[in-house]
């Protein structure tokens, strides 16, 4: 326990007796200081045990004593020893009363007490209280590392929470908590998941200090990992600031879990080489070889049917300029299906655009759902190839889903985005094969690249496969090619109708859409069939087309299409 002016006075070779200031003699004493001057405030710290003979105050002037002692008090003096038999036989009644009004402990300190007496007690029972919380941190350090590795960092969690008499949480790289101790400590750490995000985004080793929403208690961040981004971050709680032996105890669990969760990098690169070799023979076709290679690493994923995802970085010019085409023909389409709702976890709520962090949005989507897998106890491969990522996720898993949020929230981003001025770098997207298996793996890939193709083409994130068979057509329309032929397809038409002389595209457009059925057509239109019979005879002339043609008839529908909404 920390030294008090407590221990002194009952310190039985220093003979000191209170004389002012009795009830608070529990505040902790930081040093002994000795000083004559009027005024030592300047070089004071704070929490000092002055000592002093009066040499140069006046010790009898009441208003004097009280300036005195008012300014100690204020720079965080604990308490002053009065050496008594030197300058005065007693101390001054003028300053024990302004140590009483002021509340400020007085000793008095005998003839045969030498300041140096009391400065050597001082520093004894600091030494011995560091010493204590140096054995202290020693015995937690060693506690800590016998519950790493016999219970992992659960185990380790509950012991630091013991140490520290507070609650600890571990978070992995999206933010999310992995393990709590106490139990009920998970709620608490969910809501200081905004904190994380942002300690994440500073270069590790980082840490930060937190109150929470209603100042119940302190909370310590502290990043975890050797590399230029976190890896997972620490959170631990306490009613006060940490003492020595808990600060001790704090350090020892950052590093052990620095160890459980930053795996080396040479390790890391293995593994994403054996990824590499499975993904090129399930492609090949090889789902024995493949199996027989991935081993316990990847063995499970390939028992279960899973997807493939293939990612892309796109430039954001041309990404909006798609996205802002796209948004000019496009129809009701139904949302991404991706992600079944049941899959969704609350790991997968975290990844947002942030996560893209220095690495851009192909790193951010890598370990968003790495993070997602290792949650959920899922395998994954994840396979970088330069510009683009290729995953195998189970089916209607924790990855799939983060994957699909995680193209949600970059979404959001950039209809918020689109009409302001774009900026350097990429965007992402993102294709979605339909759930496969080992020995149809390539024709998997192919559907995740068609579904890559039209996320482009629609300036969308993310499109799923099975979305080209069930949706429409028409948003593939917002290519600039087909723009342009359609265009020049309808123009003539137009610069007839600019003359007045009827409204041929109008009439086009109603005839086509009721299948040539000359009756309904002209009803919709307002006018004669003879007179919508006419009209289309002008197309012909005009195109040199016939419309009995089934290929002019669908160029000409989907070029209307493809220009209705100018």
């Amino acid at each position: 326990m920390p030294l008090t002016l407590a221990s002194l006075v009952q310190h039985s070779a220093l003979k000191l007796t209170v004389r002012a200031g009795g009830d608070r003699l529990d505040v902790p004493v930081r040093w002994a200081h000795v000083s004559e001057l009027a005024d030592p405030v300047p070089y004071m710290e704070g929490g000092e045990l002055l000592l002093i003979t009066a040499l140069q105050l006046d010790a009898e002037n009441p208003r004097a004593m009280r300036r005195y002692v008012k300014r100690l008090a204020e720079a965080g003096v604990v308490g002053i020893g009065f050496a008594v038999g030197v300058n005065y036989d007693e101390i001054p009644q003028a300053l024990v009363e302004a140590a009483e009004e002021e509340g400020l402990p007085l000793l008095e300190v005998p003839r045969r007490t030498p300041f140096l007496a009391i400065s050597k007690a001082v520093s004894a029972a600091l030494a011995a209280d560091q010493y204590r919380a140096v054995t202290a941190g020693f015995a937690a350090q060693r506690e800590l590392t016998r519950q790493a590795l016999n219970a992992g960092p659960e185990g380790l969690l509950a012991a630091l929470a013991a140490q520290v008499d507070g609650w600890t949480a571990l978070y992995d790289a999206s933010g999310a908590v992995v393990a709590a101790a106490p139990e009920w400590a998970g709620r608490r750490a969910a809501r200081l998941t905004a904190e994380v995000e942002r300690l994440r985004d500073r270069p590790a080793p980082a840490s930060a200090v937190v109150g929470g929403p209603e100042t119940e208690d302190r909370v310590e961040l502290h990043s975890l990992g050797t590399g230029r981004r976190p890896r997972a971050a620490l959170a631990v709680g306490t009613a006060a600031a940490l003492g020595t032996a808990e600060r001790y105890a704090v350090h020892s669990a950052i590093a052990l879990l620095t160890l459980t969760t930053e795996r080396s990098r040479s390790l890391y690169a293995a593994e994403q080489r054996i990824g590499a070799a499975v993904l090129r023979m399930l492609l090949a076709g090889e789902s024995d070889h493949a199996r027989a290679v991935a081993g316990d690493l990847y063995g499970d994923l390939l028992d279960a049917p899973f997807r493939v995802i293939v990612a892309e970085s796109a430039p954001v010019s041309a990404t909006r300029a798609h996205a802002e085409a796209h948004a000019r023909v496009r129809t009701a389409t139904p949302p991404t299906a991706a992600v079944p709702p049941a899959a969704a976890t609350a790991g997968a709520a975290a990844a947002v655009p942030a996560a893209a962090g220095d690495g851009g949005p192909l790193a951010g989507l890598a370990e968003t759902v790495e993070a997602a897998a290792a949650r959920a106890g899922e395998a994954v491969l994840v396979v970088p190839e330069g510009e683009r990522l290729v995953v195998l996720a189970v089916d209607g898993g924790a990855a799939v889903a983060a994957c699909g949020k995680y193209a949600e929230a970059l979404e959001a981003a950039r209809t918020k985005a689109v009409g302001e001025q774009a900026g350097e770098g990429g965007e992402l997207v993102v294709g979605l094969s339909a759930p496969t298996g080992p020995v149809a793996t390539a024709v998997a890939y192919r559907q995740a690249e068609q579904a890559l193709s039209v996320a482009r083409r629609r300036g969308r994130v993310l499109v799923e496969h099975e979305q080209l068979a069930s949706g429409s057509m028409l948003p593939l329309l917002a290519d600039d090619a087909v723009r342009a032929f359609a265009d020049g397809l309808l123009r003539p038409l137009h610069e007839h109708d600019a003359t007045g002389r009827g409204n041929l595209v109008a009439s086009l457009r109603a005839w086509l859409s009721r299948h040539g059925q000359w009756d309904a057509a002209a009803a919709d239109l307002g006018v004669h069939r003879h007179t919508l019979r006419y009209r289309m005879r002008r197309v012909e002339e005009i195109l040199g087309r016939s419309l009995d043609d089934a290929d002019v008839r669908m160029e000409l529908w989907l070029a209307l299409k493809a220009t209705s909404h100018e």
